[in-house]
């Protein structure tokens, strides 16, 4: 590893990353537990949301000077129908979220304090812009799911540790096509929430 460094961008600073983002995001979330063919077309649809918002933010993580990891997050009013109707459902006001995005990071720098960096820097974003919560949303597999490594550990207790519990009832649907599938099909995303 060289010099690693972590920096947050926000609004029109993010087109300068989008490309590397759709390609980070589609190689690590072919891994489990999302499985995910990529699609670079889903890809840049998906991404636009950020790309156009003045408050969506990007944290970048550089090795020298490549590229190694990126991690969203932007105010849930500003994100799409998806990500908002688990809180409509229940009648919960959406302007005190706000919506952490993916965090993706390449396997070998796994474990050096990028992940915690993510959160911090995303967590900072949340409360200047005056929101009460931060909120994010992880896939749910089966524990007896065919397809789970046998060396994998889900992310469950690091999110707790980082103080983010995940609520009972908030559950979002995003459709993805998994890796071997011929279609996209629905999958449950559970909501994880903290107070800040």
């Amino acid at each position: 590893m060289g010099n690693l460094t972590v920096n947050r961008f926000k609004g029109k600073q993010i087109l300068d990353y989008i490309e590397q983002l759709a390609a980070l995001r589609i190689k690590i979330f072919r891994e489990y537990p999302y499985l995910y063919e990529g699609d670079y077309e889903y890809e840049m649809k998906y991404l636009s949301t950020y790309a156009t918002s003045e408050e969506a933010i990007l944290v970048v993580a550089k090795d020298d000077d490549n590229i190694i990891g990126l991690s969203t997050a932007i105010p849930l009013q500003f994100e799409t129908p998806e990500a908002q109707q688990p809180f409509n459902d229940l009648n919960l006001p959406i302007e005190p979220f706000f919506y952490l995005g993916e965090s993706v990071l390449l396997p070998e720098y796994r474990g050096s304090g990028i992940y915690r960096q993510y959160f911090q820097e995303r967590e900072a974003a949340a409360i200047a812009f005056g929101c009460k919560k931060a909120t994010f949303c992880g896939v749910v597999r089966d524990a007896n799911d065919p397809r789970r490594p046998h060396d994998y550990i889900p992310l469950d207790n690091i999110w707790r540790h980082f103080g983010y519990e995940r609520h009972p009832k908030l559950c979002a649907y995003y459709e993805w096509q998994e890796i071997g599938a011929s279609e996209q099909t629905k999958k449950p995303m559970a909501f994880w929430i903290k107070s800040l």
